[in-house]
């Protein structure tokens, strides 16, 4: 009974209890080469990859390289958290967590802080490989790039935190993509500006987080400077990734019914 009371009342963020969270995940990120490799070499192979698509003409990968340069880390980092935390819930071992003196906030901040460090590396390893192996031409700063790049990873972690509240299968986790990510990827600009979507359209975009990546990432590669554009898009990402962790952190359940 003491137990069920302890996971069931609202416990305060506690630091100790989020960092002892985050080493268990890194502990288990360690013993899964699979996902370490998925988290780190897929988005520089596929970056690497579309440079040569576009051998021929450079000015298309210069223009499309840096969006895409936080698009890829979103999407694998969405991928696997939603994974990873879908399978905490079903094998178990979430239910025999929040039955500890652990709180939700606990819990979830432990993930993101976790998954946060593995974006920190995934995303300058693709920013350096990107810039200084490929030769990605930004106007900007190279480290304004790895910002955004940065928060697009962090926001990719939020979102599958919180969609793997709503999934009760590994197969269903993965098919929250093409509900949450792909029309973000359709309308975020990449393919055609949104200024020339339809209106409907456009104030959709408007709305979502991707939108702001794409636009963050192209304020680097067009200029030198800080704009109040730029402040505005990765103010709106990171905004977005802490709002959907809070959503995580209130909608995730103990077990999958």
């Amino acid at each position: 009974m003491k137990a069920t009371a302890t996971a069931t009342s609202p416990l305060p963020l506690s630091f100790a209890r989020t960092a002892a969270t985050a080493a268990r995940v890194l502990r288990q990120l360690h013993h899964d080469p699979r996902t370490i490799a998925l988290l780190l070499l897929v988005p520089v192979l596929m970056i690497t990859l579309l440079r040569y698509v576009f051998d021929g003409a450079p000015g298309t990968f210069d223009s499309i390289g840096a969006s895409l340069l936080g698009i890829f880390p979103l999407i694998t980092m969405f991928l696997v958290t939603s994974i990873a935390t879908l399978r905490e819930r079903t094998s178990g071992t979430l239910e025999r967590l929040l039955a500890l003196p652990l709180g939700k906030g606990d819990l979830i901040a432990g993930y993101a802080l976790a998954f946060g460090a593995v974006a920190v590396v995934q995303s300058v390893l693709a920013t350096a490989v990107s810039v200084w192996l490929l030769g990605l031409d930004v106007t900007g700063s190279p480290w304004l790039l790895l910002l955004v790049a940065l928060l697009d990873a962090l926001l990719g972690t939020a979102l599958g935190l919180f969609v793997s509240a709503f999934a009760a299968s590994e197969f269903q986790a993965v098919q929250f993509m093409p509900a949450v990510i792909f029309p973000q990827l359709l309308l975020c600009g990449l393919f055609v500006p949104r200024d020339r979507m339809h209106p409907v359209l456009e104030a959709i975009s408007n709305v979502l987080p991707m939108s702001y990546a794409v636009d963050g990432m192209d304020q680097v590669v067009r200029h030198s400077d800080l704009t109040g554009a730029f402040l505005r898009d990765i103010a709106v990402v990171a905004g977005s990734a802490l709002l959907v962790l809070c959503l995580g952190a209130v909608t995730l359940r103990r077990r999958t019914p």
